[in-house]
């Protein structure tokens, strides 16, 4: 305010003497017009100066506390916050990022170092009037924060994030494992700035948990146990807001609910949570005005220029597309020579294209500025600054260096460094050396031949220590930075598969028979003894002949002839029975007939259900096997014919191997075998083995349950037994012949469920 009250008091005394002074009415306006322009900037300097004042400021950023496994952030501020700052977290590069509302950056500078355990430096970076405070780990850590006084305390734990380590998700607001249930209140869509295209989702809560990756052409956003309201469950169509954005379908996917995001052309997405609302914002992607080469299409992209020059020097002709395209263009002292060009509408990268390439020229652009010479000129330069890095190299003092693995064992790291692979039987991988330390000499020693995909200088070495699993690498500074950078990606925990497997075997039976006994007797002829059998009131029994009971017929008649016996089949089960006789008057002649009818049913399953537990991308089978091994004899007679007798087994089990492969949008690929074996027929002393198998490939979803058809048997048969010429008249022909009809169907199905066991523990 005492530089305005000065501003204006120069404007009154310079207005009082302008009554004395012999000034013309032009320069007396001209001056009014400098003193009222000085003074409206003075009022806007001011106002910003006050508003400035206002604001919140950043004044020191220390680490006050590196306890073992924990680091302690201290943001010390002017005034105290009301509300912690928001944040979100970044895997891949691990980071966390603080937004602090109306505050600005009074350090002094936007970078600061650390170096306490996984903390490495922060960025402070300020736009406008909000300043975001990026942290940067060498691991993706859990954090809290807290206020305490005028500062924050951000608390970084040692346990690393149960994220997946090694999966390019970014997550905001880590959802917390337990019961609450979270929800979406509502989604909009809106048309941003410069073409942007911006979802907004309103979330029930600040701690819901949101995973957000680009999987192809798409956008993928899941909320993490997290229920949809019926009416947001709809796609979106976007195209007339002229963004990048297309559609837009949410949907509920089991306890998740998923949103994807389908954009055109070339893209970027930035996404960040405030409160309880969680924005998406796709941008277009420029392309740079002054992009040099040809892009992926093929063609041009620069602005169309005409060219109409006769026998123009070439130095010349490259001077009109600097001052065309704005670029700073460095020409060799070497270019020379003449041309003519006549082009008309052409993209200026491609007239460039064409004068170098007719010149025997070539470019190299760093930034804005292009760089002109003679191809030979150019590789010969490349050349020597290759050899001159590689000199350096060989001359550089080497550094040793141990790293500590977690997960990946330290001989197979040593081998992945020296290019020799990372593939290994599992009967390998279950030996153990005897010797703890096991070590690989570089070729510079003269005792192994360098490999083509070596991570390690010709001088670097490697060596493993078992008994640690501790990896020590000699090499230069910067090989050890490359080998830091690979072992951060492959010491990592693998990822585990759990497999349910249901094997189902159905069994469908049903027969149905009908047999019949007909004959017929004369007592004037008998053809047998008669045989007695006791039965009820009446007449029973047909084979052994008729007999009377209570009086009824008197003496015992003629036995049965059985002139036709065709029953039901022996060995069926037992049919029912119906018989009746018919005779005169006298008893003398009787006509004998019994039916034979069976009908069944029958229907089973056998279920067995075995799970097994698989690694991620594991080479070796992962098997689990039950049921029993028969003893069975053998003997062998040798040349002086003494009999030797060995027992041997034979496996009736019921296996699953199972080998698998978690796809980077978190389906499981698998390979399966399973068994389902069951005791024969013995022939001899050795046993049968009836076998089921099933081997095949499958790609299913995490938690998704696909169904093997295995094995389907269907057996039909009938059996009709008949009196030639008599059992094909029609209707009486059932008296003689009998007729049985069976039908068996055997069905092996096989479920397999696979579950990624991280991600259903996350669900819990």
């Amino acid at each position: 305010m005492a530089q305005l009250n000065c501003i204006t008091t120069n404007l009154s005394l310079r207005a009082s003497a302008m009554r004395y002074a012999r000034l013309n009415y032009p320069e007396l306006k001209s001056m009014i017009k400098n003193s009222l322009r000085v003074l409206g900037l003075a009022l806007v300097f001011g106002m910003a100066n006050v508003q400035a004042a206002n604001q919140n400021k950043i004044t020191d950023l220390s680490v006050i506390n590196s306890a073992a496994g924990e680091s302690v952030i201290k943001v010390q501020m002017t005034e105290p916050l009301a509300n912690l700052p928001a944040g979100f977290t970044i895997n891949v590069p691990p980071r966390i990022a603080l937004d602090f509302p109306g505050t600005e950056n009074a350090l002094g500078r936007s970078v600061q170092e650390f170096s306490a355990g996984d903390l490495r430096s922060a960025n402070i970076i300020q736009a406008g009037s909000r300043t975001r405070l990026v942290i940067n780990l060498n691991q993706m850590l859990t954090y809290d924060a807290k206020l305490d006084g005028n500062a924050v305390l951000i608390t970084l734990h040692g346990k690393a994030a149960n994220a997946a380590a090694a999966s390019n998700i970014s997550r905001f607001a880590e959802a917390k494992h337990g019961v609450q249930n979270h929800a979406l209140s509502d989604i909009d869509f809106r048309r941003g700035n410069n073409g942007a295209g911006r979802i907004q989702v309103d979330l029930s809560d600040a701690g819901l948990g949101i995973d957000i990756r680009r999987q192809g052409t798409k956008l993928i956003v899941d909320f993490l146990k997290t229920s949809l309201p019926r009416n947001l469950q709809r796609k979106l169509d976007v195209v007339d807001f002229a963004t990048p954005v297309q559609t837009v379908d949410t949907f509920a996917q089991g306890a998740d609910t998923r949103m994807v995001i389908e954009p055109k052309g070339n893209w970027e997405h930035s996404a960040y949570q405030t409160d309880s609302k969680f924005i998406i914002e796709v941008k277009p992607v420029v392309e740079e005005a002054h992009q040099l080469g040809k892009p992926k299409q093929g063609g041009y992209t620069g602005d169309k220029l005409t060219l109409n020059f006769q026998d123009i020097t070439v130095r010349e002709a490259l001077n009109v597309i600097a001052d065309f395209t704005e670029l700073n263009m460095v020409i060799s002292d070497t270019v020379k020579g003449n041309l003519t060009l006549r082009l008309k509408d052409v993209p200026w990268d491609q007239a460039l294209d064409i004068i170098l390439q007719s010149s025997g020229l070539d470019m190299r652009r760093n930034g804005n500025v292009i760089q002109v010479a003679p191809r030979e000129e150019l590789a010969a330069k490349e050349k020597v600054d290759l050899t001159s890095r590689k000199e350096i190299s060989e001359l550089e003092e080497l550094q040793t260096e141990s790293f500590q693995l977690g997960y990946a064992r330290a001989a197979d790291a040593v081998e992945i460094l020296m290019g020799k692979g990372y593939a290994k039987e599992s009967a390998n991988q279950n030996q153990t050396s005897s010797n703890a330390n096991e070590a690989v000499t570089s070729p510079a020693n003269g005792e192994a031949s360098a490999a083509p995909l070596s991570i390690l200088s010709s001088r670097g070495s490697a060596m493993a220590d078992a008994r640690t699993n501790t990896l020590f690498v000699k090499d230069t500074p910067t090989r050890l930075e490359d080998v830091r950078r690979i072992l951060k990606q492959i010491d990592v925990p693998a990822r585990q598969v759990l497999i349910e497997a249901r094997v189902v075997e159905a069994h469908d039976g049903f027969a149905r028979n009908l047999g019949v006994r007909l004959g017929y007797t004369d007592k004037n002829y008998p053809l047998g003894v008669p045989q007695a059998q006791g039965g009820a009131n009446g007449v029973t029994g047909v084979r052994g002949g008729l007999t009377a009971a209570g009086g009824g017929l008197g003496s015992v008649l003629a036995p049965n002839t059985g002139n036709v016996n065709l029953p039901v089949t022996v060995g069926q089960p037992l049919a029912g029975v119906f018989q009746f006789a018919l005779f005169n008057a006298a008893a003398t002649k009787v006509l004998n007939l019994e039916l034979n009818a069976m009908e069944s049913d029958e229907q089973g399953k056998i279920i067995s259900s075995p799970r097994v537990v698989s690694a991620d991308k594991d080479t070796a089978w992962a098997i689990i096997e039950q049921g029993e091994e028969i003893p069975y004899t053998i003997n062998n007679v040798s040349t002086g014919g003494a009999v030797t007798s060995t027992t041997s087994f034979k496996k009736a089990v019921l296996r699953l191997g199972v080998k698998t492969n978690i796809t980077p949008d978190n389906n499981v690929d698998m390979t399966v075998e399973i068994n389902k074996d069951a005791r024969g027929v013995v022939t001899g002393t050795v046993p049968a083995i009836n076998t089921n198998k099933v081997v095949t490939k499958v790609l299913v979803e995490n938690g998704g349950t696909v169904v093997i058809g295995g094995v389907y048997k269907q057996n039909d048969t009938t059996i009709v037994n008949k009196v030639p010429l008599l059992g094909d008249i029609p209707v009486l022909g059932y008296l003689f012949k009998s007729k049985g009809v069976s039908t068996a169907k055997d069905e092996l199905l096989v479920f397999l469920s696979p579950k990624i066991m991280q991600d259903a523990l996350n669900l819990r």
